[in-house]
């Protein structure tokens, strides 16, 4: 079959303060989103839209997606296949936050609507037999059970029809998700099995953007990370048109310290983004990598053009996260303990919610602050804000974020214990915290966490006059977390105080590099 070239044209040129209002645009002819090869049995004239739409859903673009699927639903009212897509644009396999009402409303109309309508092929009712699966009781069933339900039939799609490449590719991302779901298992058994069926199609599909993105997502750790450098350099080649293909290298090069490609590729998704929720994602990125530089200015802007957002849509949980996340990274990177004591969850146009993981950062940069300014009674009060916000967590059975608050309040013990002078239990609550954070995987929605608990275990250790342990530590952090400035600045700081001369003009050296510019 004749393959089907797709893609949408680049908005470089954009800057990325010009794109804070909303637009709407049309596909181009000259769209490039990569090769895909999805035949169905709709009519011709809607054909070429359908394959479209599988492309933007394989790069995550899922509004979209949604309406090219719906587009192929209209002029095609007999296509169950387009409701398919359209149940599939609100399946976020890789996404961690749970489902709004309105996403699962709209994934459990369409996918009935994919069932009423019916299937021309067996092939054709195996996908949407799947994709039923996962959306049939939705309202009371968990997402991760219902996930593994929607995997299985995946799985047996490919047994049934094993020449469709496409069922492969969209079984293997089942495999990451499946991965993702589990983030304290280190073997990473379902990412390298997904790797292994991208891989296999790799010399076939060369220009497949599912394929590439998803490799990334497979070998998005820390030991695994250099594996997926060639398939970051190629995603955004492959899918120039798509934001978050601009975007996606990005997550192997914050795992590899990349810093300035790292800068590269968020401006060019951030530029060439119309939706607000990938624009503050790359603008999260962007500030993470701009602070290991040293470029304090450039994240003061974003949080400047953060500040001019009205209202942040109730399922934009990336804007939410990055809404959150910039300014306490901003305040705690420079160590401005008094901003971060001072930062406010935002409330104007903005429901946190089901957002509580993403509310906890602003209270653990407030609790942080305050304890490293030596006020322990307010610092008290954003810790139990965050219990209570953990506690919710768990609550809402949403295990991972619980954690990774839990992490967060143990570090926030730590500091405050330090600050009353009780140092040994603040050794012993941020040891506590980083080995908990060293458990579990970060979640794609982040570059890292505010801070690593083990770069913070250094400092405390540095400040306690034990720079053997604290370069033990640092050490140890920036095996997971690669040439962050701070890290090499504690590492130089204890090598020297530990009279190890060697490591410490090393760190230094990779000091001076990063701020070199």
């Amino acid at each position: 079959m004749k393959q089907i070239a797709v893609a949408v044209a680049l908005l470089a040129t954009l800057s990325i303060r010009a794109q804070m209002e909303h637009h709407d645009h049309d596909h181009a002819a000259d769209e490039r989103l990569g090769t895909v090869v999805f035949p169905v049995s709709c009519n011709d004239d809607v054909k070429a839209q359908f394959t479209r739409g599988v492309a933007l859903l394989h790069s995550f673009w899922y509004v979209e997606a949604e309406k090219a699927f719906n587009d192929v639903a209209r002029r095609d009212p007999q296509c169950g296949m387009a409701w398919w897509g359209v149940a599939m644009s609100n399946y976020h396999e890789v996404w961690p936050s749970p489902y709004s009402p309105a996403e699962l409303r709209r994934g459990i109309a369409a996918a009935e609507k994919a069932k009423a309508a019916g299937a021309k092929t067996a092939r054709e009712k195996a996908y949407i037999d799947a994709i039923v699966t996962f959306y049939r009781d939705a309202m009371t069933v968990d997402t991760v059970t219902r996930a593994r339900a929607y995997e299985a039939r995946m799985e047996q799609l490919t047994k049934d029809f094993p020449d469709d490449d496409e069922a492969q590719i969209f079984y293997g991302l089942s495999l990451v998700s499946h991965g993702l779901s589990l983030p304290t298992d280190k073997t990473y058994a379902y990412q390298k099995k997904a790797a292994g069926i991208f891989n296999r199609l790799l010399a076939t599909h060369p220009d497949h953007p599912g394929i590439a993105h998803y490799l990334i997502h497979s070998f998005d750790y820390p030991a695994l990370a250099p594996l997926a450098l060639d398939a970051a350099y190629a995603y955004a080649k492959i899918a120039p048109s798509s934001p978050h293909a601009l975007h996606m290298p990005s997550h192997i090069f914050v795992r590899l310290g990349m810093w300035p490609e790292t800068i590269a590729s968020n401006i060019a998704s951030a530029n060439a983004s119309a939706e607000l929720p990938g624009r503050l994602h790359a603008f999260d990125y962007l500030a993470y990598a701009y602070l290991q530089r040293g470029q304090d200015d450039k994240v003061a802007g974003l949080i400047a053009d953060i500040a001019k957002i009205q209202r942040l849509d109730a399922e934009n949980f990336q804007g939410y996260y990055s809404v959150a996340a910039i300014p306490a990274r901003y305040a705690i990177e420079r160590r401005h303990w008094s901003d971060a004591a001072a930062l406010e969850v935002r409330t104007e146009g903005m429901t946190w919610d089901r957002f509580g993981y993403a509310e906890a950062l602003t209270h653990f940069a407030r609790a942080i602050g305050a304890a490293r300014s030596g006020n322990a009674a307010a610092a008290r009060k954003d810790l139990e804000a965050l219990k209570a916000l953990h506690n919710k967590l768990v609550e809402e059975k949403n295990a991972y974020w619980a954690g990774q608050v839990d992490v967060q309040s143990r570090a926030a013990e730590g500091w405050i214990a330090h600050a009353e002078g009780h140092n040994g239990d603040a050794v012993a609550m941020l040891k506590s915290a980083a080995d908990l954070e060293d458990s579990m995987d970060k979640s794609p929605v982040t570059p890292g966490p505010i801070v690593p608990s083990r770069e913070m275990l250094g400092d405390l250790l540095l400040e306690l006059d034990q720079p053997q342990q604290a370069l033990e530590a640092y050490e140890r952090s920036l095996k997971d977390s690669p040439n962050r400035l701070n890290g090499l600045s504690g590492a130089a700081r204890a090598a020297e105080l530990s009279r190890d001369y060697v490591k410490a003009r090393d760190y230094s050296m990779q000091v001076a590099k990063l701020l070199d510019r």
